[in-house]
């Protein structure tokens, strides 16, 4: 039977590589989980009352946009956040989940080819897995593109040749960065967007870590790109519940962007996609209008910021995190420290190099570790120590 090469190459996913690595080896002590990025602290209990009070909205089919209290919630957000204006009705789409609209942006806004050659998609390196899997999908070239401490450990797209860039299509860029924690400056974001008015391309802003934080709240894309008068058009946001509101199983978040951008997100879903269940969206919409329990959530991981900064003080190369809840550790090789920490402890942790592309021989994960602060605290305090203590001692 004839298949398609078009993913042919790609490797396994990072968590079934961890489990082929890890899993025929025995723990070297009580299993501690510190590999997926699945918030532990609880979500707002008033949050399944919400839901079986919409309960007999699981028997229709939900709205495929998002129900108007959804994206209204998600629009009063929007500018209480980034201070940014936008029509619920034609600038925002309800999401299940960000990865969806991430794959899914890519297909219904990327042309087939610019400028009479392939076109190309830039990604930052290392990266979460949806923004290649989305390139390959419209048989755009893949361009991984080193952020690393060097560059602030943010894709330094600037530097890249004219040749490429007159085939840039889109560039994703996630800030908070997943995993580094690294977040873009107002100079970076005008930088880039002034790069892709330039060459005609798309910014694709995944900020999914932007309400876990230390003090200041990182800059969103959008407030910086009204600020300096870009193209709606030009700009895409996407954030969910999963991390601001310890709800990954709601499966809520969203796409915003300009009013052609969002039709064509919308035209296309309106054929491929799964709309979240009407409860879950009228729940969502409440999570959305309530910041209470984000301030909350945001204490827990400032604490967990200060035990990972206590405990690592004087490891050579750690750097805290400005946001977001991973620690990116530097070790000679992720994969046999994994393997390491894992036999010796019972800590699973991840490669780095599961979440970057070898370019020329060099895959900038390759010398570190993702621990995910995600544990309650004390549970977290002793891990590291832990981690620490096999690593670095």
């Amino acid at each position: 039977m004839i298949t398609p090469e078009r993913f042919a190459n790609l490797p396994n996913y990072a968590f079934p590589r961890l489990r082929e690595l890890l899993d025929h080896h025995e723990p070297g002590g009580d299993v501690v989980h510190m590999t997926i990025g699945a918030p532990k602290h609880d979500f707002p209990k008033w949050v399944t009352d919400v839901i079986v009070e919409n309960a007999a909205g699981f028997q229709g089919y939900p709205p495929n946009e998002g129900s108007a209290e959804l994206r209204g919630a998600i629009s009063s957000w929007i500018d209480r956040r980034y201070g940014v204006k936008s029509d619920p009705e034609t600038q925002i789409m309800a999401l299940n989940g960000t990865r969806e609209g991430l794959y899914n942006a890519t297909m219904a806004l990327c042309p087939e080819e610019k400028n009479g050659q392939k076109p190309v998609v830039l990604i930052p390196n290392p990266f979460y897995q949806v923004y290649m899997v989305a390139t390959l999908a419209i048989g755009a070239e893949p361009v991984f593109v080193p952020a690393t401490e060097a560059t602030g450990h943010l894709p330094d797209y600037a530097s890249l040749p004219p040749e490429i860039l007159n085939r840039t299509v889109a560039a994703y860029l996630c800030s908070p960065a997943n995993p580094q924690g690294a977040v873009a400056s107002e100079a970076y974001w005008k930088e880039l967007f002034a790069l892709a008015e330039r060459y005609d391309f798309r910014v694709f802003a995944d900020e999914c870590y932007s309400e876990i934080y230390r003090d200041t709240a990182p800059l969103g894309a959008l407030t910086v790109a009204q600020q300096a008068g870009v193209n709606p058009e030009r700009v895409t946001l996407f954030n969910s519940l999963s991390k601001r509101s310890n709800l990954a199983g709601l499966r809520s978040g969203f796409i915003a962007g300009g009013t052609d951008t969002i039709q064509r997100v919308k035209k296309l879903r309106s054929y491929a996609g799964s709309p979240l269940p009407e409860p879950l969206q009228a729940a969502a919409a409440r999570v959305w209008a309530d910041e209470d329990h984000v301030v909350e959530n945001r204490a827990l991981y400032r604490e967990k910021y200060k035990i990972a900064d206590e405990v690592f003080a004087n490891v050579a190369g750690y750097k805290s995190p400005d946001a977001g809840f991973f620690l990116w550790l530097p070790v000679a090789d992720g994969e046999a420290t994994t393997l390491k920490v894992w036999q010796e402890t019972g800590i699973r942790v991840m490669p780095g190099a599961y979440f970057a592309q070898g370019e020329k021989g060099q895959n900038p994960g390759e010398g570190f570790i993702r621990v995910a602060l995600v544990a309650p605290a004390e549970q977290t305090k002793q891990a590291l120590i832990t981690l620490r203590d096999c690593l670095y001692t």
